[in-house]
């Protein structure tokens, strides 16, 4: 016997997948963005002289 189809939640996982698409190709845009400007804006903080101390 075949399942039954929920189509509601069909439709949320199709959206959710193409909210995640679209948010991976801007930060993907930003990324080359702020590489030709010459500046990086990644997440990772960067050392500061105290914290080698």
């Amino acid at each position: 016997m075949a399942r039954k189809p929920n189509y509601n939640f069909e439709r949320a996982e199709r959206e959710r997948q193409k909210a995640a698409k679209k948010a991976a190709r801007q930060a993907l845009k930003q990324d080359r963005a702020a590489a030709k400007k010459g500046t990086d804006t990644s997440d990772t903080p960067s050392e500061s002289p105290e914290a080698k101390e």
